[in-house]
């Protein structure tokens, strides 16, 4: 049993980062009931697939805009230790379950809200993604190289680490601030904050005059070339991450070059000829070539594996980092904790869940 066993989350169903913070909760324990559609639950009933940041959770089907639906809706709100919805601002309060409701009706519930750009604000009635969403922050056009256009960092920044990763923080949160005042609150997170949040370094090197606005220009960024990936024989990639000199040394020795032929490794005007040589050194060998010279050296430079390759690495095998079971690969539940493991509640052998069940957990059924 995870760390928030015995902590109930009603969770409204939604995309991206909602869905992706209720697994967290789940795989840390966390009783979730999913509120979804009547159609969605009847097609979970019948054993239909769904996608596996849903999966592992009950569901509860309550079409809200009904009395009935909401009135479902409203009893399991009462039972709930968390309320987790992703809807635009307002709709919850449309329907007569929002935080005005819910928490007369239940003080001591934590009522978390994850939206792109808050309650509040010009834009907060707007649509928009992630994309969007990092877009205003500064953090997407901070990623791509010198003298070309920004790059996505797929969803990583804006949905699941500004979104779903805060959000399940400012809930973690708010449960702990509960045991001292027995009261719930709202938790606003929204994916613009979260976002500008996962920049904060960024910021603060950028104040200090050690981070340029210019793309690919920064020590981090593809800027400098001993702290980027380069192509091997093979087409492969290998991601060199040398940035203490110790590293530096080590990778230098790896790839068969000697500092005294060099540029010195932080002199800037020296880093095209630098990039150079290592790109010629690197192309040299497969990828799985070097993986093996740098195997036993400490020269933070390792292969690029693909998301079919990563579970077979021995490290990621080895702690379960990614599961490979069936025809799905699922990444295990973290943090990890030594006396309440959590759960991988994607995973072919988690077992299904019985919404009867949790209904009699929370003091519902039949209800």
């Amino acid at each position: 049993m995870g760390p928030l066993n015995g902590v109930r989350v009603a969770e409204f169903a939604g995309i991206g980062p909602g869905p992706m913070a209720a697994m967290l909760l789940a795989d840390l324990g966390a009783d979730v009931i999913r509120v979804d559609r009547p159609r969605a639950a009847a097609a979970v009933a019948t054993g239909a697939a769904r996608p596996q940041m849903s999966a592992g959770r009950p569901v509860l089907g309550a079409d809200l805009k009904t009395p009935e639906g909401a009135e479902t809706a409203r009893g399991l709100i009462a039972a709930a230790d968390v309320l987790l919805e992703g809807f635009r601002p307002g709709v919850m309060e449309r329907l007569g379950l929002g935080p005005d409701e819910s928490l007369a009706a239940n003080p001591r519930l934590v009522y978390a809200r994850m939206t792109g750009w808050g309650q509040d604000g010009p834009l907060a009635e707007r649509a928009g993604h992630d994309l969007n969403y990092i877009a205003l922050t500064g953090a997407l056009h901070s990623f791509g190289r010198a003298g070309q256009a920004p790059v996505p960092p797929v969803n990583l920044v804006g949905d699941f680490g500004g979104g779903a990763m805060l959000v399940a923080t400012g809930i973690l949160a708010a449960l702990v601030e509960r045991q001292s005042s027995g009261r719930g609150q709202v938790v606003d997170a929204a994916m613009v904050d979260g976002s500008a949040l996962l920049m904060s370094m960024m910021y603060e090197d950028h104040s200090a005059g050690g981070w340029s606005d210019e793309r690919g220009a920064n020590y981090l960024d593809t800027g400098a070339p001993f702290y980027d990936v380069y192509e091997c024989a093979d087409g492969g990639y290998l991601s060199v991450g040398c940035l203490e000199p110790q590293f530096y040394a080590a990778f230098l020795e790896g790839v068969g070059l000697s500092a005294a032929d060099l540029p010195d490794q932080w002199d800037r005007s020296g880093w095209p000829e630098l990039r150079r040589r290592f790109a010629d050194a690197v192309k040299t060998r497969t990828r799985d070539a070097w993986a093996a010279v740098f195997e036993q050296v400490d020269a933070c430079t390792y292969p690029v594996l693909s998301m079919t390759e990563a579970p077979e690495h021995p490290h990621i095998k080895a702690r379960g980092t990614v599961r490979h079971d069936a025809d799905r690969r699922a990444p295990g539940p973290a943090p990890r904790f030594t006396r309440t493991p959590g759960a991988n509640t994607r995973a072919s052998d988690f077992p299904e869940p019985d919404l009867e069940q949790s209904l009699r957990r929370w003091g519902l059924a039949g209800d």
